[in-house]
């Protein structure tokens, strides 16, 4: 179901599956079966996840899980009911995204700019890439040669659940592909690949291990903290950048592929401050009280009298 009627990605698939085998594990000491499970046992289930270390976002994402599996046996008509619907989430503590500041990337870019050779190309065209469009790295790595469009201004990203959208590359981005190109050319010879980043891996493209590795070397070389270096830290800074420097939360979400707004929301602590300032500088209110700058010397007052 997840795979013909959602479009669910390899991805999300092998996730689904993990949290199931471990929810089927517990059962099976317990002597039951996934199809027969109720209500107590999976109160049992999440409260061993607790007693065991793992905290409330795991907690959450295997009720998560639970839900969908036993909401298809019900819609199915495999069971009569489904044993999680009087569970409640565990509550979750809303964590601010963890990002890098606007000076940590531009150490990472001039850093990957002195790289030489292929390897040095593919990884600066990487870069410059997941940080001027913020893709998640699934998306990046597995970007085929025919999601550039003809003038190399945009790309075609197939993303979550089959779904298209089309975003925006900056000059550097383009510049960076455009010097990668030929040497990916000179890689692949007359045998060809659909993808962008070829590689003999299996898939055929770079892996996401491979990518987020290399960023970890990159970061080492830059003098930053390799822990805090990730593709999906970028994909972060590149959201609270762009709102930082004016773009609307709406156009952000369009660009991450966020289906709902709300997920796109986890970013709203980058607005305060400029949203303060927007209100203090602009909001009638806020003005009251100001002095009123008078008119230079041979214009129009706001009573349209002019001074003699």
């Amino acid at each position: 179901m997840l795979a013909a009627e959602r479009g669910a990605s390899r991805n999300t698939i092998a996730a689904y599956h993990q949290d199931l085998t471990d929810f089927a594990r517990f059962l099976d000491k317990e002597g039951r079966m996934l199809a027969d499970a109720d209500v107590q046992v999976v109160r049992k289930y999440l409260g061993s996840l607790a007693e065991s270390g793992r905290g409330a976002r795991t907690a959450a994402r295997r009720l998560s899980a639970l839900r969908q599996f036993y909401r298809f046996l019900y819609s199915d008509g495999i069971r009569s009911d489904d044993p999680t619907a009087g569970i409640d989430a565990p509550t979750r503590m809303h964590s601010l995204p963890k990002t890098l500041s606007e000076e940590d990337v531009s150490l990472l870019l001039a850093v990957a700019r002195t790289r030489r050779g292929r390897q040095g190309m593919r990884l600066r065209a990487l870069l410059e890439i997941i940080y001027a469009t913020g893709l998640r790295v699934s998306e990046l790595v597995g970007l085929p040669l025919s999601a550039l469009t003809g003038d190399g201004q945009f790309l075609v990203v197939n993303g979550k659940g089959g779904k298209e959208r089309l975003v925006p590359l900056s000059e550097a981005a383009r510049r960076a592909v455009n010097e990668w190109l030929p040497q990916r050319r000179m890689m692949v010879g007359e045998r060809g690949s659909p993808w962008l980043f070829p590689t003999s891996a299996a898939d055929g493209h770079l892996t996401r291990q491979r990518f987020a590795q290399l960023l970890k070397e990159l970061a080492v070389e830059a003098g930053l903290d390799r822990e805090k270096v990730s593709p999906h830290v970028l994909r972060h800074a590149f959201a609270s950048h762009l709102l930082a420097h004016g773009a609307d939360l709406r156009s952000v979400q369009q660009m991450l592929g966020h289906a709902d707004i709300s997920t796109t929301q986890i970013y709203t602590h980058v607005l305060e401050g400029r949203l303060q300032r927007l209100v203090n500088e602009n909001h009638p209110l806020a003005r009251r009280g100001r002095p009123r700058a008078r008119p230079p010397a041979g214009e129009a007052s706001e009573t349209g009298d002019k001074k003699s």
